[in-house]
């Protein structure tokens, strides 16, 4: 059984389901900081890691799970918005729309979803183990008020460098005539979720301390 098989396995242990989810992130973490140091440059990096960004964050819908079932103490709802909206940002932006990925903003969100859930789950694991150190303690109360407008800031920016592309190959767009007799257009569908960003995310910001 691989790393990747192993970590698969343990999400379906509900005991050990903090340790695996940590342990997914710092495996992301830790392929992050080795291409850096080999290449000394982020360009090229979210090809490199991205088969493996891919399949945990897609694996986070668990979490949701996690939550209906009561493994977790937190709302559906908002976890579901979290994951949902990240499931959004890999697949039919970052994933979808290839010119952007060196884009520095893809970094920045990468980094602070990296740095977010290896926090959050120690906490979990050290809280399940009876013995949580106090910087733990700490920076996943205190990180998060840093690390979250940066996440969002990176995210809307990686939306808006993505809008050009988007505009020009009219990607998701489905024009008019057609045998539906519907239409949509990806472009403007990407400039309300950037003006809904901000209520949302502030929203979700005031209701995530009731629900850890």
């Amino acid at each position: 059984m691989n790393n990747l098989d192993t970590l698969v396995f343990l999400e379906f242990s509900f005991e050990n389901y903090p340790f695996s989810f940590f342990s997914r992130w710092l495996v992301l973490a830790i392929a992050m900081v080795r291409f850096y140091m080999q290449k000394g440059t982020y360009k090229g990096l979210y090809k490199t890691i991205q088969k493996t960004l891919k399949f945990f964050q897609t694996f986070a819908v668990l979490e949701v799970v996690h939550c209906a079932v009561g493994i977790v103490h937190t709302s559906v709802l908002v976890t579901g918005v979290q994951v949902s909206s990240r499931i959004f940002m890999v697949w039919f932006i970052t994933h979808s729309i290839k010119q952007i990925q060196n884009e520095e903003s893809v970094i920045l969100f990468l980094v602070v979803w990296t740095v977010t859930e290896i926090t959050r789950y120690s906490f979990y694991t050290f809280n399940l183990l009876n013995h949580l150190p106090y910087f733990i303690k700490w920076a996943r109360y205190n990180f998060f008020i840093i690390l979250y407008p940066v996440g969002v800031a990176g995210e809307l920016l990686t939306i808006h460098a993505a809008l050009p592309y988007v505009k020009k190959t009219g990607i998701f767009s489905l024009r008019l005539p057609n045998k539906y007799n519907v239409s949509f257009d990806y472009y403007y569908f990407l400039i309300i979720v950037m003006a809904s960003y901000i209520p949302c995310k502030y929203y979700y910001t005031l209701i995530i301390p009731r629900t850890q």
